[in-house]
């Protein structure tokens, strides 16, 4: 390897191969679990809060014997699929022919829990039902850096869900638009956060758009007090063919292009997965986002309140 290579998001070089070959022959006992956690504890590889980043370095691990660099010990168990063996709570089923028509008066004032905290893991079952019944792409286990909030009126009623998660790697009209090269990206791709998932229950009209003008007010703060770090700006992917993206363009969120049709399993060898066109969304949390994003200020990161 004469150059380095940015693999989940870290400067990987030759002396860093030879590191995990050499921890590897010091240890032949080790699982791979025990191996990565070493790993991001020699790296002092961690989150905002100070978490061993001990996920991201196993997939780092798995993504080196795929291409060849070493060779990891035998898998001691298959990965379960947490979601198929899950028994999701059962959501009474909304009623399609007659829905909800309500003023956003009479739905205020919204009561917001962000479900992946302490404070509202009493909810998460109930917002993964939701998502997992009446999304139209699903839901399955969330990996990564994410928030998770449910929106409900003020007697307690669910309205709405929203997934926030990693931002995609690569984009080329949302980067061209920061305006960064691939190693500004690799660093500060953790300031980005991707609204995955935006579950709408009932018609309420004005809803949507006030929960994303809702959220955008908290998120950075929410990320900063969860992960460390704040967020600078958020993006989304919308299905042209299946959505107008109106509610994104009444919160100020601004088209910068769309997507390619192609996935992150796209391989040269393997061939092209052609996928749906979606328009591009983003929405600024910081005046100066593209400094922060282009690595040009020095100010420490922390959300704008």
């Amino acid at each position: 390897m004469s150059q380095a290579e940015i693999i989940q998001g870290r400067p990987i070089q030759e002396h860093h191969l030879q590191e995990i070959r050499q921890l590897q022959a010091a240890h032949p006992d080790w699982s791979r679990r025990r191996l990565s956690q070493e790993l991001a504890r020699i790296w002092d590889w961690r989150n905002g809060v100070g978490q061993l980043k001990d996920m991201a370095a196993r997939t780092l691990l798995l993504k080196l014997e795929e291409r060849g660099w070493i060779v990891l010990p035998p898998r001691r168990q298959q990965p379960s699929n947490r979601m198929r063996h899950k028994r999701l709570p059962e959501e009474p089923l909304l009623e399609p022919s007659a829905p909800t028509l309500r003023s956003l008066a009479e739905v205020l004032p919204l009561v917001i829990t962000e479900v992946s905290s302490p404070a509202g893991l009493h909810q998460r079952a109930r917002f993964e039902s939701l998502l997992h019944h009446y999304h139209y792409l699903g839901h399955r286990s969330t990996v990564g850096e994410n928030l998770q909030y449910l929106v409900c009126d003020r007697q307690g009623r669910p309205l709405a869900c929203l997934l926030f998660g990693a931002a995609a790697w690569q984009c080329a009209d949302r980067d061209c638009y920061i305006g960064w090269d691939s190693a500004r990206r690799a660093d500060n791709l953790c300031f980005l956060a991707n609204n995955t998932r935006f579950l709408m229950l009932g018609r309420v009209p004005q809803l949507a758009s006030y929960v994303l003008s809702h959220l955008s007010r908290r998120l950075s703060r929410d990320w900063q007090a969860k992960y460390g770090h704040p967020i600078y700006l958020l993006e989304t992917f919308v299905e042209r063919q299946r959505f107008t993206a109106a509610c994104y363009r009444a919160a100020n969120w601004q088209r910068v292009g769309q997507t390619k049709g192609r996935t992150r399993q796209d391989r040269p060898e393997g061939g092209w997965h052609q996928v749906s066109i979606k328009d591009v969304y983003l929405y600024a949390l910081h005046p100066q986002f593209r400094q922060h994003l282009q690595g040009q200020t020095t100010e420490p990161p922390t959300a704008i309140e």
